[in-house]
């Protein structure tokens, strides 16, 4: 059953919160909150007798994390008249005005910033109660960006991070003081590390470097800093102070020590628990699949609760295992899901409990991978209009996947269902030439739910006798209306790749949007910082350090024709956020352009920016990109870009 939380609304843009994320759960389930209910809670229980305030329906989130129905509870009181008679905490809820009534020693409000509140009611309530709130375990206000709004989204900047550091595996989490570049001052990280128990292994703040600076946490340091032994868990981290945006980004690679080691990298883990997630690929031959459960609150997952079934089947494999509040989880796929194998794929309930997981892929060869699977919508519908959307939209929905130099890497694409009414998929996939010309086309028709057929683009471009002239390109996965068939809107797909010397594989997993058009179509084409339609370009760009190179893919999607070239520059900065050097490029309509730092700046520029960044600028076009760090070796990591 999942968590009585809402975690994030699919609302569209909104002044003020560009997440769509609730703020309640974080401030409810952050790890010093957690400390501080807990204590709180005892004392109200020891007062005797208590008369429940909910004014604004939030008794029941709290309770899924404290058990405010374990209370000695003389009554639940509402504001609106139409939750009167509502099952709260295991009581018919009453009007407030007749909490006067309430034979009980203390009121508990259920609210923070309840000082407003309980003033309106007070001449309403017994003689001689005491009243309390959720005020009583709100953060310090050191750690609050607005402190006369307790849930303004800024005060939770809050999200999950995953550090591994055993043996030769480390890990390393980077991001940049973007808050500053919005005006932020005296900004801070506060982190807290929990090992696999969900047992608190450090906590500390560092304050923020200069605006536009990068800064890393890294598994290694961490250990070292405080003498801790091998661990595997989650870092929670919290912006505090910031200004601009309120959505904690980041990028998180993974490395080993000495010859032909791993190297691999994913995306941020999004900061809000999903009902449902998908997009897990089984293994191939000889292949182990490790699911991370990172627990997201403080409250145990019960054994069972997590379930895993094979994309379009009912039959579920339940995760067996208890997994204790803000502990660590590793599922091994083939023992849960004993025969299955690539490439079928997963489908995860997760019940809200945990944040967008990771999974490690350990090769034959030993080399281990990570990858990240995607939010699965429960709130999406077949869409009717989609099949003749194509009138005023061209190719509607577009999902861009890039097609790295083939001398040197091969691809595969896997459409993935992913969202709960998804009955069929009618997609083709089209092959374009960096200039944006189209060089192959596969319909894979009505693709049912429970059908896994994967795309190799070598066998896609030898069907059709074709090649590409720069060697490299792009993929689009679009609707393919021909046969029939119905579509949400929310087309994915997997993409791995595999570099064809080394061995070394990386994959990642992204959804469709609608680009580059003047006219909108729900909330596309998307912004995340203002209404839609978004055509413009802002994109991150990580830079290796240890003589790492960095490595990009970006693509120029139309749905409908646009600026014929793209003007895009690009800007190098150092890790101190000092802006270094500026190249400025054109990507033809439809067309894409990979390249690599060690080929776009010159030498001086490389050493100076490493460990730091390159941002991707371009105000007359929206561009998709996906970026990674790569080694002389062959080997490489690969994931989508974000912009922030």
């Amino acid at each position: 059953m999942a968590l009585n939380i809402e975690t994030f609304t699919n609302k569209g843009w909104r002044p003020g919160n560009n997440s769509g994320g609730s703020t309640l759960f974080k401030a409810l389930g952050h790890p010093v909150t957690a400390r501080l209910a807990r204590e709180a809670l005892v004392k109200i229980a020891a007062r005797g007798r208590i008369a429940v305030y909910d004014p604004w329906g939030q008794a029941g989130h709290a309770d899924s994390f404290y058990n405010l129905a374990a209370l000695d509870i003389a009554g639940v009181y509402v504001q609106n008249l139409a939750d009167v008679g509502k099952d709260i905490l295991g009581r018919k809820a009453q009007a407030v005005t007749d909490i006067g009534k309430a034979n009980c020693a203390a009121v508990l409000i259920c609210a923070f910033d309840a000082e407003r509140l309980a003033a309106q009611v007070r001449h309403l309530l017994p003689a001689g109660v005491d009243v309390v709130s959720f005020d009583a375990f709100r953060l310090p206000d050191e750690m609050l960006t607005n402190r006369r709004d307790y849930l303004d989204p800024l005060n939770f900047v809050t999200n999950f991070g995953f550090l591994k550091e055993t043996g030769d595996h480390h890990t390393r989490i980077m991001s940049v003081n973007y808050w500053g570049s919005y005006g932020a001052k005296d900004a801070a990280m506060w982190f807290s590390l929990f090992d696999g128990a969900g047992r608190s292994l450090a906590e500390w703040t560092q304050p923020m470097p200069a605006a536009g600076a990068a800064f890393t946490v890294d598994s290694a340091d961490v250990r070292k800093r405080f003498g801790l032994g091998d661990f595997s868990g989650s870092l929670f981290m919290h912006a505090i102070r910031v200004a601009g945006h309120d959505i904690m980004k980041y990028v998180v690679d993974t490395y080993g020590d000495g010859a032909d080691s791993h190297l691999s990298g994913t995306h941020d883990a999004n900061p809000w628990p999903a009902d449902f997630y998908a997009g897990l690929p089984a293994p191939e031959e000889g292949e182990t699949v490790k699911l991370w459960i990172q627990n997201s609150h403080p409250v145990a997952i019960p054994a069972g609760e997590v379930s895993l079934n094979i994309m379009g089947s009912q039959d579920a494999y339940k995760v067996p295992d208890e997994v204790p509040a803000f502990g660590c989880h590793a599922v091994d796929i083939g023992t849960i899901m004993p025969g299955i194998k690539w490439p079928e794929q997963i489908e995860i309930k997760a019940g809200r409990y945990f944040v967008r997981p990771r999974y490690e892929v350990k090769a034959p060869t030993g080399r281990i991978r990570f990858g990240h699977v995607n939010v699965e919508r429960t709130d999406l519908v077949p869409d009717a209009n989609l099949p003749q959307l194509g009138e005023r939209m061209g190719k509607g929905y577009i999902l861009p996947l890039p097609v790295l130099p083939l001398a040197d890497y091969r691809a595969t694409f896997l459409p993935t269902p992913m969202t709960t009414t998804t009955r069929e998929l009618p997609v083709a996939f089209v092959i374009y030439d960096a200039d944006g010309e189209e060089v192959a086309r596969r319909s894979l028709g009505r693709l049912p739910r429970r059908s896994s057929v994967p795309v190799e683009v070598d066998a896609l471009l030898a069907e059709a006798g074709a090649a590409l002239g720069a060697g490299f390109g792009h993929a689009e996965m679009l609707y393919d209306f021909r046969d029939g068939g119905e579509g949400d809107g929310w087309l994915h797909a997997l993409a791995r790749f595999e570099h064809r010397k080394a061995g070394h594989v990386a994959e990642t997993t992204f959804g469709a949007h609608i680009y580059n058009t003047a006219l909108v179509y729900r909330d596309e084409p998307q912004s995340y910082t203002t209404r839609p339609p978004g055509l413009t370009t802002r994109l991150f760009v990580r830079l290796g350090a240890d003589g790492l190179d960095s490595l990009c893919h970006l693509i120029y999607p139309a749905s409908m024709p646009w600026h014929p070239r793209s003007k895009t520059k690009l800007t190098a900065f150092s890790a101190a956020g000092e802006e270094l050097a500026s190249r400025d490029i054109e990507i033809p309509c439809g067309g894409s352009l990979f390249w690599r730092l060690s080929g776009m700046f010159d030498a001086d520029t490389c050493r100076r920016a490493a460990g730091g960044y390159v941002v991707i600028r371009d105000v007359t076009c929206r561009l998709f990109g996906y970026h990674g760090v790569a080694r002389a070796d062959g080997a490489f990591s690969l994931d989508h870009c974000f912009g922030f």
